[in-house]
């Protein structure tokens, strides 16, 4: 049966290695339907909720190049079921993954959801467009209060996706995520204050 992102991944060198770790009988024999090839509810909330993701992608030399795109949440759409797109900000001006997705289109994302230790992996093929080729893209992927200059829109066609487990993920929390769990803590400690203060402002008139 299909496994859309392992049809992909497993090459001969890596049933090589699966041999070897006698793993190879564990897609042998899996008899699943996972082809993966569109995105559903879950992906879509997912992606949408992200504020960064770490994209692959390979030199003409064969060296893989690895990425860490940021942005404001949701930064990264989800333009239909089979294709994600987003802006390319200028950063350091160096152009690695831009110059290497123009020899190979294949690129491989990783997202991270770190308080809730998850991990979508997506196969894409990627598409660099000009920010005035196609004006509807170009509002669909626009953040107005994003204070960055945008040089290129990339295009992601999906080839596969798969959510890996959650073992050896570390529970991470960003600045504003610990600010919403520690809320309950500081209106506590706002009471206690307060109640603080009360008992202090009656104690002379209680000890006369």
């Amino acid at each position: 049966m299909p496994y859309g992102f392992l049809d992909i991944a497993i090459t001969p060198s890596v049933q090589a290695a699966q041999a070897a770790m006698g793993a190879d009988r564990v897609w042998r024999t899996f008899t699943g339907e996972r082809s993966f090839d569109r995105f559903t509810e879950a992906e879509t909330a997912f992606i949408t909720a992200r504020d960064s993701f770490y994209m692959a992608s390979v030199s003409e030399t064969g060296w893989p190049y690895v990425q860490h795109r940021g942005g404001p949440a949701g930064f990264l759409r989800v333009i239909d079921d089979r294709t994600l797109a987003f802006a390319d900000y200028r950063g350091n001006r160096q152009y690695i993954s831009t110059g290497n997705l123009a020899a190979n289109d294949r690129a491989c994302l990783i997202l991270m959801d770190y308080p809730n230790r998850a991990r979508l992996k997506v196969y894409a093929h990627v598409e660099i467009l000009a920010v005035d080729a196609e004006p509807n893209l170009a509002d669909a992927v626009a953040a107005p209060d994003y204070r960055a200059r945008v040089e290129r829109i990339y295009r992601l066609r999906l080839a596969a996706f798969d959510w890996n487990c959650p073992q050896h993920i570390t529970p991470r929390f960003t600045e504003a995520e610990l600010a919403v769990a520690l809320q309950p803590l500081q209106a506590r400690l706002a009471e206690l204050e307060a109640e603080n203060r009360a008992l202090r402002a009656a104690r002379p008139a209680a000890d006369g």
